[in-house]
């Protein structure tokens, strides 16, 4: 390379690693739930008597709700609207999920009404009693005007009954509000130690609305003693949390004074809390409700984190090994590079806001295997440039090869890393909660790979190979020869494709295998995609399956599909997803394995699985669209369709890998399997590469030879490569703990069956395609077949070859 284009590679790459120290240093990770614990709930609006659940509405919802979270005293709450009609809640920290969802799924209609006398039934509308206290000091609230001013009348208000909290059995007959929540400008819990009351929830009104409360009280403080119409009731929700009756001291007409209020009912001091929080928030404009529920507990969160940090150290250590054993001072630089860019790509994941989560530190610790390839397509064609240039050209300046590698292999990396970046968006588009942070930080990792390979590994690589004792020593450098699988490969050409017939027969025989684990065997959905909760328990001492099935069956689920590990850990599924529900099922665990703790509750409504079952297969479609659309683009569509169809032979055979061991899928296994899609794809389009490659040069080599050519040429970099994503793999299997455990085996099986498919799947059905298909001859392209005895120049490799495929 040039000085000047040597410097500006120096210049970025240096700004590039030095902003991202000072990012990693002094900005904190942004962690999902997933890692820190806590409660993610996603709300849904609904259209109201009196209001479209639109994007206005739900905004004005997520307000709403802010309050009410900022009532419940959680640190660092999130909330967001996605899409027109959902709201995520996140609430770190948060064990108890029912407690949020109560408060903030409620309507919360708060207001004040005028007793008009008892009544002897409910009227069709009673609410459920509640207890009541006496009046405290009074203020009031302001009322949903008709003419938007504070104090004037309900509007649309309308006369109930509702039931006595003070007498169980009795109902109250109330006018029509006078006021409405909307006049409250703040509520706060209070223990109200000076009259006995306990508990109470004192009210401050905005001005206009303390009128309207005096002239309410003043009318009730009218009233005989005694009287009903001498109370004022407080409704929430069709419900009166509390009516008391005007004191004595009260003058008729005049009213409370003072712009405040209590509300008392004997409550506990978090049912205080909740119902200030409520009362702050104010009503929400349309309905809500719960589509999806999540709750993480700290210690799994941190063993998440821990053991992904293993993995990742641990699968970076080998990988870097491997990669310096076989490529000997440019593995170094490789290896330097790779350190580089988990620091580069973790920077960008902080900077950027993104939210770390579970699957995302997968897709993080996954990438590092990804950012291997690059390296490794360099140097793999390094070594060739250096066989083709000779040792006495190369001694003088070993830089050339390097730099000609530089050049070739950069469409096969572009293409590669492209495929990935199709499956990363398509998982950013259509997941949702922690493996949208998957597509993220995996397409962080693929844009920080190209960054690091094709910069960083480039300019560490031309200031070493400057250094008079490298060019003195070509050998150290890695790039003097070819290896021994190389070596191997180059003296006699394996002639695979003259069996193409076979291996498509094997590889269909195989793909019904697979199939019929799908038809035979099913395929198990995960919660996520049928609906329903699944909730993992600790126990305090390990507990027998059969022993915690029968005791759930006999707590009345016997359709509970119930899992256990010697540990103590319980994980229990059923369809019900009510809390009365999950209390039972705790209570009949806590019978047979002792006191039990929540470490991970997941629920997912009917409608919300439905809908995330039809984005993934989707997903899916559309990632083959994608990819087909890219490679016609960039191949012909013979080439195109080889790739695809390997790959969707891949994504089959994963899935009926896991339908045969009885494997849930849910949208972790969705984000392996696109995962599966752009390294399926990647691993075929470098094969392809070369065979295009070739091609252009081949001087009327038959096409089969060709592939076979250059199915020996990039065959040394597809075994390192995957070694490289075996050994993080590997890692994450291990050490990543029973969350992404599925998610590391379908990987596993990805990767090997990628690597397979692209010899024994794309490239046969390649050349099959082609044959049928023919491509027009290229401009200057030496016609006529390879003739008895003739010699064919070896694309690539410098090396002579005869009819026979031997090297000569």
């Amino acid at each position: 390379m040039s000085s000047r284009s040597a410097l500006w590679r120096a210049l970025l790459a240096l700004a590039v690693v030095a902003l991202s120290l000072w990012i990693t240093l002094t900005t904190p990770p942004r962690l999902g739930l997933d890692l820190r614990g806590g409660t993610r709930i996603v709300l849904q609006t609904e259209d109201g008597p009196t209001a479209r659940a639109d994007a206005a509405a739900t905004d004005r919802a997520v307000e709403v709700l802010r309050k009410r979270v900022d009532g419940l005293g959680v640190a660092e709450p999130s909330l967001a609207r996605s899409g027109e009609r959902r709201i995520v809640v996140e609430l770190p920290g948060l064990r108890d999920p029912r407690q949020a969802a109560e408060v903030i799924g409620r309507t919360a209609q708060l207001t004040f009404h005028a007793v008009k006398g008892e009544a002897q039934h409910p009227a069709g509308s009673a609410g459920s009693a509640g207890s009541a206290g006496s009046a405290g000091s009074a203020g009031s609230e302001e009322p949903d005007g008709s003419d938007g001013s504070e104090g004037s009348p309900a509007r649309n208000g309308t006369a109930r009954v509702l039931a006595d909290p003070d007498a169980p059995g009795r109902f109250l007959d109330l006018a029509a509000p006078d006021l409405t929540g909307d006049g409250v400008k703040s509520a706060e819990a209070v223990l109200d130690t000076t009259s006995g009351r306990g508990w109470t929830v004192d009210l401050a009104f905005r001005d206009g609305a303390a009128d309207t409360w005096a002239r309410l009280t003043g009318a009730a403080a009218c009233a005989a003693p005694g009287d009903p119409a001498r109370r004022v009731a407080i409704v929430l929700d069709d419900r009166i949390v509390s009516a008391p009756a005007m004191q004595t001291g009260v003058p008729c007409g005049a009213g409370i004074g003072g712009g405040s209020a209590q509300i008392t009912g004997g409550f506990s001091a978090q049912d205080a809390r909740d119902l200030a929080a409520l009362v702050q928030g104010g009503a929400l404009p349309v309905p809500v409700t719960t589509i999806e529920q999540s709750t993480v507990g700290p210690t799994l969160g941190a063993e998440a984190i821990r053991a992904s940090a293993w993995a990742a150290v641990i699968g970076l250590a080998c990988t870097g090994l491997f990669v310096m054993v076989v490529y000997r001072l440019l593995g170094v630089l490789a290896t330097a590079a790779l350190l580089l860019y988990g620091l580069i790509s973790y920077a960008a994941v902080v900077a950027l806001g993104a939210t770390l989560t579970l699957p995302g530190l997968a897709g993080f610790v996954l990438a590092i295997g990804i950012a291997v390839d690059a390296n490794v397509l360099v140097f793999e064609r390094a070594r060739e440039e250096y066989a083709a240039l000779g040792r006495a050209t190369t001694g003088r300046d070993l830089r050339r090869p390097l730099t000609t590698a530089f050049g070739k292999v950069w469409s096969a990396v572009a293409d590669s890393h492209v495929t990935t970046l199709l499956a990363a968006g398509l998982l950013f588009v259509f997941a949702t909660g922690p493996v949208k942070g998957f597509g993220v930080t995996l397409a962080i990792g693929v844009v920080t790979s190209l960054l690091t390979a094709m910069v960083i590994t480039r300019l560490l690589a031309d200031l070493t190979l400057r250094l008079p004792v490298v060019r003195r020593r070509p050998a150290v450098t890695g790039m003097a020869g070819l290896g021994r699988l190389r070596t191997r490969l180059t003296r006699r050409v394996p002639r695979l494709m003259v069996h193409r017939r076979r291996w498509l027969l094997s590889c269909a025989g195989l793909l019904m295998v697979a199939l019929a684990g799908i038809g035979v065997r099913g395929v198990e959905f995960g919660v996520e995609f049928t609906g329903g909760r699944v909730v993992q328990y600790t126990a305090e001492r390990p507990v027998d399956a059969d022993a915690a099935r029968a005791a759930i069956a006999k707590a009345g689920f016997p359709d509970a599909v119930v899992q256990t590990t010697g540990d103590g850990d319980v994980s229990v599924r059923v369809r019900e997803s009510g809390d009365g529900e999950q209390r039972e099922i705790r209570e009949a665990l806590t019978r047979v394995a002792g006191p039990v703790e929540v470490e991970r509750d997941d629920l997912i409504g009917p409608s919300l699985g439905g809908e995330l079952r039809t984005h993934a297969l989707l997903a899916l479609g559309l990632a083959v669209a994608a990819q087909l659309l890219y490679l016609t683009v960039r191949f012909r569509w013979t080439y195109a369709t080889a790739a695809v169809a390997a790959m969707t032979q891949d994504v089959l055979l994963v899935i009926g890998l896991f339908a045969w061991l009885g494997k849930p899928v849910d949208s972790v296994f969705l984000a392996a399997l696109l995962t599966v899609v752009g390294y399926s794809v990647n691993d075929s389009v470098v094969v392809l590469d070369r065979l295009r490659e070739l091609r252009r040069r081949g001087g009327g080599v038959p096409l089969a030879d060709l592939a076979d050519r250059a199915v020996a040429q990039t065959l040394p970099r597809t075994v390192n490569t995957g070694m490289g994503a075996l050994f993080v793999l590997v890692a994450l299997a291990f050490l990543g703990g029973d969350s992404l455990t599925d998610f590391s085996v379908a990987l596993l099986a990805g990767v090997v069956l990628g690597m397979a498919s692209t010899v024994f799947t794309a490239m046969p059905l390649a050349v099959a395609l082609e044959h049928r298909n023919p491509a027009p001859a290229a401009p200057g392209a030496a016609g006529g077949r390879s003739g008895s005895g003739r010699r064919q120049r070896a694309g690539g490799a410098g090396v002579d070859r005869d009819r026979s495929g031997a090297v000569v």
